[in-house]
């Protein structure tokens, strides 16, 4: 097969920004007009990097390790800027919590305002947004898309969003700033306890200071354990057809080992070498490729 011919998702193109079809052009030219706050607390990630799970964490720790409730969705509550745009987001309660896909330059910036990154590993990244795209027929269009299909795209950097290392790339070169906490979905899920803490810590003392009691550190790590949240999980996106993936499938490091042919493995290998040589991302995951 031709990559021509390819299956390909369907996007809407914002000033040549893929984004789903289901994200209205002004919700995304108005997020990125956006004027952030010096309270503001922005979760950034690259699609299928972990923002859930680390928005659940923020939620968790600012409701003492309580749960969700299931008559509300995570979206309300930490609104996507760039699908809602800014007006719902000035209208939410302080601190903000926000959440987005933008790039770095794209996202609105304040001194004060803290930037939580959530950086994963481009293989395991592509096939949990292959089943996030595969999952949202009325975003993509892709119900009958193979992994083969979406990774021609991935590796193109045809998909919503952007390419992966546009993304990556200039975030990491901001790691070290005083308002950015940068943190890997690997590093999260091998000691999530420890992920909680410096979350928690990064927000400020008021949140420091909540998991400081051990009973609300611990339900905050069993509330956000991959077994709790794949429970109710229309709390997390809108319902699914019931045939395909759950929205919260696997939530595991090394997945990609069951997609990969070695061809594939090698091509995403060699743009990542070439995209991250001379940055210290290139040793950041150490993969097992055989």
């Amino acid at each position: 097969m031709m990559e021509s011919d390819h299956k390909k998702p369907s996007y809407q193109n914002h000033n040549g920004f893929l984004m789903p079809m289901g994200f209205p052009p002004e919700g995304f030219i108005s997020g990125i007009n956006y004027q952030a706050q010096p309270d503001d607390i922005f979760v950034v990630t690259y699609p299928k990097c972990g923002t859930t799970w680390t928005l659940y964490m923020i939620w968790l720790i600012c409701h003492d390790g309580e749960p969700l409730p299931v008559t509300k969705t995570l979206n309300d509550e930490f609104p996507h800027l760039e699908e809602v745009g800014q007006e719902k987001v000035i209208n939410l309660p302080f601190p903000r919590v926000i959440k987005t896909h933008l790039p770095y330059d794209l996202t609105p910036y304040h001194p004060q305002a803290k930037y939580l990154y959530v950086a994963r590993n481009p293989f395991d990244c592509v096939v949990s947004f292959y089943h996030h795209t595969k999952g949202f027929v009325k975003h993509y269009d892709f119900a009958e898309g193979t992994f083969d299909d979406f990774f021609e795209c991935f590796l193109a950097g045809a998909v919503d969003f952007g390419d992966y290392f546009d993304n990556l790339l200039p975030w990491s070169e901001h790691k070290n700033d005083d308002n950015v906490l940068f943190l890997t979905y690997e590093q999260m899920k091998a000691d999530p306890k420890k992920a909680i803490i410096q979350i928690a810590n990064f927000l400020g003392d008021y949140f420091a200071d909540k998991i400081q009691n051990q009973e609300v550190l611990q339900k905050v790590l069993d509330q956000s354990s991959f077994e709790s949240m794949s429970q109710d999980q229309e709390r997390w996106s809108s319902k699914r057809p019931a045939h395909m993936t759950p929205f919260i499938r696997r939530g595991k490091v090394g997945d990609w080992k069951n997609y990969f042919s070695p061809e594939q493995v090698k091509r995403l290998t060699k743009k990542f070498k070439l995209r991250t040589a001379g940055t210290d991302l290139e040793k950041l995951w150490i993969l097992d490729q055989k």
